[in-house]
């Protein structure tokens, strides 16, 4: 994350100072666990059915963090705000709007109803041998792991490589709105979470959201032996790539492609 003042961030997110002055530094990740506190950086607490962040907003700030981000004032620095999710949100397009703005930064997404995980995996060492690169943790692809993904970008990111997950339509345009993508990576439209959707052509309506939110410059990179993946050509005015190949060696040339597209952004 690029360092901000408690007043920056409080005016992106609409937030309020609270027990300190608005000049003091955030200059680490944003984190969630208090297992992990990152020195100099921001602890989003959040209010859960068993357990409140709120309660180890001290903790971590003595721990090394600069301040919390908050629904209510805790004692320590924090910028308070009415929903810590959403402000979390803003923040992190915020981030990425300023980072495109410094220098070249590509996003890359992926999802499909398998293997999104082993293809993120696989493409972030790819990438980072080119140029540095952060990449979503574990499967942590959601409302609140994406925006912690992208707060972990700094001036020095080039290559920004996010797993997104969907459990209804309109879910991935949510997310493709913090972080819109450069490069979108559909890997095949399954049956899980069908109870959720209702039927795979409903899995293929949200997937496709990936593809929609491509610019004209973007790129699509899409399995083409899964006819509905295939189909998102249509949504898109981006350029499209296409992979097929035996399973087992459908990742590697995959990633080969991706990679390539990845090293063309801006």
């Amino acid at each position: 994350m690029i360092a901000w003042s408690l007043g920056e961030i409080a005016g992106i997110v609409d937030g309020v100072v609270h027990d300190a002055p608005d000049t003091i530094v955030v200059d680490g990740p944003a984190f969630h666990d208090t297992r992990f506190p990152e020195r100099g950086g921001l602890f989003a607490a959040f209010a859960g059915e068993h357990v409140d962040g709120h309660d180890y907003a001290a903790g971590v700030v003595e721990a090394g963090a600069a301040a919390v981000l908050a629904s209510r004032p805790v004692g320590v620095p924090a910028v308070v705000v009415a929903d810590v999710r959403t402000a979390l949100q803003l923040l992190a397009a915020e981030l990425l709007r300023r980072l495109r703005a410094l220098g070249p930064i590509c996003v890359v997404a992926i999802t499909g109803s398998q293997g999104k995980t082993s293809v993120k995996d696989l493409l972030a060492r790819v990438l980072d041998t080119e140029a540095p690169t952060v990449a979503t943790a574990g499967s942590f692809n959601n409302e609140l792991g994406l925006p912690l993904t992208v707060l972990r970008a700094d001036k020095s990111t080039r290559f920004l490589v996010l797993e997104m997950g969907a459990r209804g339509i309109g879910h991935l345009r949510e997310l493709c709105a913090i972080a819109p993508p450069d490069v979108s990576v559909v890997l095949n439209v399954g049956s899980a979470h069908l109870g959720e959707f209702g039927s795979r052509e409903n899995i293929a309506l949200a997937k496709g959201e990936l593809v929609e939110a491509l610019s004209e410059t973007g790129v699509a990179v899409l399995n083409v032996d899964d006819p509905r993946v295939a189909a998102m050509r249509s949504r898109t005015a981006a350029h499209v790539i296409g992979f097929t190949t035996a399973a087992v060696v459908k990742v590697s040339r995959m990633a080969e492609a991706v990679s390539g597209s990845a090293k063309l952004c801006r």
